[in-house]
C-alpha cells in the first residue's frame, strides 16, 4: 500500500546538504547518474518506512539541485526485480519510492548487478548504492560482477543494516572490489544513514573532490572518503 511522505525535513542537516550539493563540481556529460537499489523483502520491515522517508528526503535535496539522475531498483517476492525510469525530478521519485513495499523473499542482489553492468554499457553510473540487510546468494559470482563494474568506474556504496555476518561481508567485498565503501547503520542510526546516501550522491554528482567538501570534518564519511581512495 502507498504511503504518502511529507516534504524534505527542514533540519539543519539536511538545509546543509542542499546547500553543498548545490555547489559540487558537475561531471563533464553535465549531470551524475546514480543507481540506487533497495532490498525490499520481509526482513526489512520493522525499518522500512523510516529508512524510506531519509532516503526520500536525500533525493529530493540532490533532485533539486538540478544535478542528479536516479534510477530507483528493487528486489522482493517470488524474484520480484523491478527498476524505474531514470528521473531528475523530486517529485517524480518520491512518487516511486511510495509505491514500494516490503515481500518476503529471497534476496536477488546479483540481479541489480548483472541490471547495473547493463545500465553501465548504455551510459556510464556515476556511482550505485545498495542498501540490504542480508545475502542468501553465493557471494564469488557477485564479487566478480563488482570488481567488473569497479574497471568500468563506478563504485557501490554498501550499506548494511542489521548485524547478520554474511550480509556484511558481501556489502563490504562488494564495496572493495568496485573501488567503492562500506558503512552499517540500524533503526537507531537514522542520520548516519542520511548522511551516508546524501554523500553517495554529492560523489555521483561532483566526485571525491566534491565528497570531501561535504565531508568536512565528520569522522563517519572522512572515512567514506579514505575508502574511495584506496
Amino acid at each position: 500500500m502507498s504511503r504518502s511522505l511529507k516534504p524534505a525535513s527542514n533540519s539543519t542537516e539536511i538545509e546543509t546538504f542542499i546547500n553543498q550539493a548545490k555547489e559540487v563540481a558537475v561531471r563533464e556529460n553535465g549531470r551524475g547518474r546514480l543507481l540506487f537499489a533497495m532490498d525490499a523483502t520481509a526482513s526489512r520491515s520493522p525499518t522500512w518506512d523510516h529508512a524510506c522517508k531519509l532516503q526520500s528526503e536525500m533525493f529530493l535535496a540532490s533532485a533539486e539541485s538540478g544535478r542528479l539522475q536516479v534510477q530507483l531498483c528493487y528486489y522482493r517476492g517470488y524474484r520480484e526485480f523491478h527498476y524505474t525510469d531514470w528521473v531528475d525530478s523530486a517529485s517524480a521519485l518520491l512518487t516511486q519510492m511510495n509505491a514500494v513495499s516490503c515481500l518476503g523473499g529471497h534476496t536477488q542482489i546479483g540481479r541489480v548487478l548483472e541490471h547495473a553492468l547493463r545500465e553501465n554499457s548504455l551510459r556510464p553510473l556515476n556511482a550505485m548504492v545498495l542498501v540490504g540487510d542480508c545475502c542468501e546468494e553465493p557471494i564469488d559470482p557477485l564479487c566478480e560482477m563488482a570488481g567488473e563494474l569497479g574497471l568500468h568506474g563506478t563504485p557501490i556504496f554498501g550499506f548494511h543494516e542489521g548485524s547478520d555476518p554474511n550480509g556484511r561481508l558481501l556489502f563490504e567485498q562488494l564495496a572493495r572490489l568496485s573501488g567503492g565503501a562500506f558503512a552499517r547503520f540500524d533503526l537507531g542510526s537514522a542520520d548516519r544513514l542520511r548522511e551516508l546516501l546524501g554523500a553517495a550522491a554529492v560523489y555521483a554528482t561532483g566526485g571525491l573532490q566534491a565528497l570531501e567538501r561535504y565531508a568536512g570534518g565528520g569522522r563517519e564519511l572522512l572515512a567514506l572518503t579514505r575508502q574511495l581512495r584506496k
